[in-house]
């Protein structure tokens, strides 16, 4: 259909130079009919999207805009054509760099052929960057080669702006937590999220039941949660509510508010806490234990109407929907950066709006990915909220172009309606924040070559 860049106009002319040519009373009205017919003015026409080759991958980091160092790789064309995506946070660039062979030569407009290409080398957690990143940049090569918002490919959007829900730093009394909770408030979020967990019982004696070879609260991360012995004592119990009373007290009950990783502990530790801050109203416990043991999350979700997420570090599909359709958590949250992209992320949603699950999305880096997460939140109807991480680092927003600043305004982001992601980089603040020993954007003809054909999946 786009074979060249004036193809289609080509053929409309020389259909109206025919009816030009003929006469009598049917030819008329056909000829209006077909000069009614609106153009076909999408398309970008500084390209020919059938002759769209990936000529090039190339990588730089990013330090700390989250809790940690973010690669943004940047895939080119043979057409001056480019894609930006974004490697997860805690992971490294070669997640990406190692799969450049495996696109180089392809028409990047084949985005689902090029994941089912590529999908076998993610994982769950941070295995699954570099995949992400490619089907990141892929999707914002599309957009601006037809000139349009990623949000208007996954067939169109639900909504206008993005809330977020902001994470908040680790503080070490109730009253510290309260006032940063507060702070979040008044600057505008409508959404909070804390991090209370067993690392505040450490010095408080007879809060926590320890198994012999741990030591400290601070868990062994090497064993899931109920395999550490950890279990809480009542007043233990107490200590956690103390924090979230207090923190309610602050921010009121008007909010949503919700507690990440309650720490290493053993399924009936876990009830017993959700039913204590069953009176606080939290809208989730997150991550209360490893995703895949499903019926103990069940046994847990059923056990107490403090609503239960998970979902972060899950990479398949089939994993959400065994989660979805058993109800063992009342709500999901993909990482999109690990969940398999902006596509796989939006089927992912659909299908837990098919068992009534709503989904909320973990998101910590750039605006690069930030931007991902926003097009697919903004097509997805059953979304909650967005995570982030760096509402205390000044120059976040500045890391990038053609977006309202600041990005995200009074708790939510705008969804932008420029091509692609609708963001460009910004070089010069980009440069001053690399990490140590990073180029930016150099040439990587190191991984030109395949090193092994697992690719291959039949012979």
């Amino acid at each position: 259909m786009f074979g060249s860049k004036n193809s289609r106009y080509d053929r409309r002319g020389v259909l109206k130079s025919t009816l030009g040519l003929l006469a009598g009373g049917l030819i008329g009205p056909l000829a209006e009919k077909v000069e009614a017919q609106p153009a076909i003015r999408n398309a970008n026409r500084n390209s020919s999207p059938s002759a769209l080759k990936i000529t090039d991958l190339r990588y730089t980091v990013v330090k700390k805009p989250g809790p940690s160092p973010c690669p943004i790789i940047r895939i080119d064309t043979n057409q001056g054509v480019y894609g930006l995506g974004e490697v997860r946070d805690v992971a490294n660039y070669q997640y990406a760099m190692v799969l450049k062979s495996r696109i180089l030569g392809e028409n990047p407009l084949n985005v689902d052929f090029l994941f089912e290409k590529i999908a076998q080398f993610g994982g769950v957690s941070r295995q699954a960057g570099g995949v992400v990143a490619i089907e990141m940049a892929l999707w914002d090569i599309v957009g601006k080669v037809y000139n349009i918002p990623i949000y208007q490919m996954l067939g169109g959007k639900w909504r206008d702006k993005i809330r977020i829900y902001a994470d908040t730093p680790e503080a070490d009394t109730p009253q510290e937590f309260a006032a940063i909770a507060k702070e979040r408030k008044d600057r505008g979020l409508t959404w909070i999220k804390v991090d209370v967990g067993t690392v505040l019982l450490k010095g408080k004696p007879g809060t926590i039941m320890e198994a012999a070879d741990q030591g400290s609260v601070e868990y062994d991360k090497r064993l899931p949660h109920q395999f550490t012995g950890n279990e809480l004592t009542d007043k233990g119990i107490a200590v956690y509510c103390e924090y979230i009373s207090t923190i309610r007290d602050a921010i009121g009950y008007e909010i949503p508010l919700s507690t990440d990783h309650l720490g290493h502990l053993g399924v009936n530790s876990i009830i017993r806490l959700g039913r204590a801050y069953e009176k606080y109203n939290l809208e989730w416990m997150e991550d209360v234990i490893p995703w895949w043991y499903t019926e103990q999350l069940k046994e847990i979700t059923d056990a107490t109407t403090t609503p239960t997420i998970t979902g972060e570090d899950i990479y398949e599909l089939a994993d959400f929907e065994k989660l979805c359709s058993t109800h063992a958590v009342d709500k999901i949250h993909p990482d999109l950066s690990t969940s398999g992209g902006i596509l796989r992320t939006h089927k992912i949603g659909d299908m837990a709006y098919k068992y009534g699950v709503p989904m909320a999305m973990h998101f910590a880096g750039t605006p690069v990915a930030c931007m991902a997460n926003v097009h697919c939140a903004a097509a997805t109807r059953n979304f909650l909220a967005l995570e982030n991480h760096s509402l205390d680092v000044p120059w976040w927003n500045d890391l990038v172009n053609e977006v309202d600043k600041p990005i995200i305004n009074k708790g939510y982001i705008a969804v932008p309606d420029t091509p692609g992601l609708g963001v460009t980089l910004n070089d010069d603040i980009m440069r001053q924040h690399l990490a140590p020993g990073v180029g930016y954007f150099e040439p990587t003809p190191m991984w030109d070559d395949k090193q092994s054909f697992d690719d291959q999946l039949f012979s």
